[in-house]
């Protein structure tokens, strides 16, 4: 009996050993992919036009900028679930403080912070598609805003936040950029093309580079949106100004994204949107 437990108790130790070895690879891996330094390509921006300088704070407020860095980009907890992590928007007057603008676009644009290391849940794989003048406009309109020094904390990640990294679960912002420059929603048509443009910006984020829907949250997937086939446009601009879909019913990610950054697209954006979804539905469909 008590060679029994004599081996009993090496099996225990054993599985626990495997366990501690998986922990701390699961821990070096995310680790390393959190304090990489990916390489950066060189941000060429241009001079913006008076129209693109003015329309910059509606611009921030459709790509979600202030919904995620919250009132006045002086920073905001985005994300804060148990066992997953705590993911902070930092506070941008204070960054753009010591930031050069080309540092700014390539976080932008690249999802590549100040410091050099990747950012998370930042949606540089949808900003990669803005033009030179429209960051210049973006990074321009931060500049003039109050600044506040206060800045926020760092990212915690728990067990199953470390786990999604080490495995791609959760990716960071670079591999995202590399994911999506080779996906683009479906091209339908040249007169398609400014509402394809703005499904890549202001759709793609949650509903993935094709637009075929994803899980953009953990345990929330997303829909393909051939579902936009079904509204009239009087439907679609409901939904987008007030998250109330045609059925009525409550959602999770779409409401208050749409009430917060969708609201304050334009009608004819919603109109050449709406257009687009439309046509690409039913290109789809045949």
């Amino acid at each position: 009996m008590a060679k029994l437990f004599r081996w009993l108790g090496y099996g225990v130790a054993g599985i626990l050993g495997l366990l501690l070895i998986a922990a701390a690879s699961v821990w070096l891996i995310s680790s390393h992919k959190l304090n990489a330094s990916p390489a950066a390509r060189p941000e060429h921006l241009a001079h913006p036009t008076p129209g693109q300088i003015a329309n910059a704070p509606r611009m921030a407020w459709t790509l979600g900028c202030f919904s995620c860095h919250g009132e006045g980009l002086r920073g905001n907890k985005m994300f804060d679930r148990p066992m997953i992590g705590t993911v902070w928007a930092p506070n941008l007057t204070r960054v753009a403080t010591h930031a050069t603008d080309e540092q700014l676009a390539r976080a932008i644009r690249q999802g590549i912070s100040v410091e050099g290391t990747p950012l998370m849940v930042m949606p540089a794989e949808v900003y990669q598609h803005l033009s030179d003048q429209e960051v210049a406009a973006l990074i321009a309109m931060i500049r003039t805003l109050p600044r506040n020094i206060s800045s926020t904390p760092a990212n915690s990640y728990g067990p199953i936040g470390r786990l999604g990294i080490a495995t791609g679960k959760f990716e960071t912002a670079p591999e995202l950029v590399a994911e999506y420059a080779t996906q683009e929603p479906i091209p339908v048509g040249a007169q398609y093309e400014g509402g394809r443009r703005l499904a890549v910006l202001n759709c793609s984020g949650c509903h993935g580079p094709s637009l075929e829907g994803k899980e953009a949250e953990p345990g929330e997937m997303s829909p393909n949106l051939t579902v936009a086939g079904a509204y009239d446009l009087p439907a679609f601009t409901k939904l987008l100004r007030t998250g109330v879909p045609a059925g009525g019913q409550k959602l999770n990610m779409m409401g208050p994204t749409a009430r917060s950054d969708l609201s304050h697209l334009t009608d004819p954006e919603i109109e050449q949107l709406h257009a687009y979804l439309q046509a690409r539905a039913q290109k789809l469909s045949r």
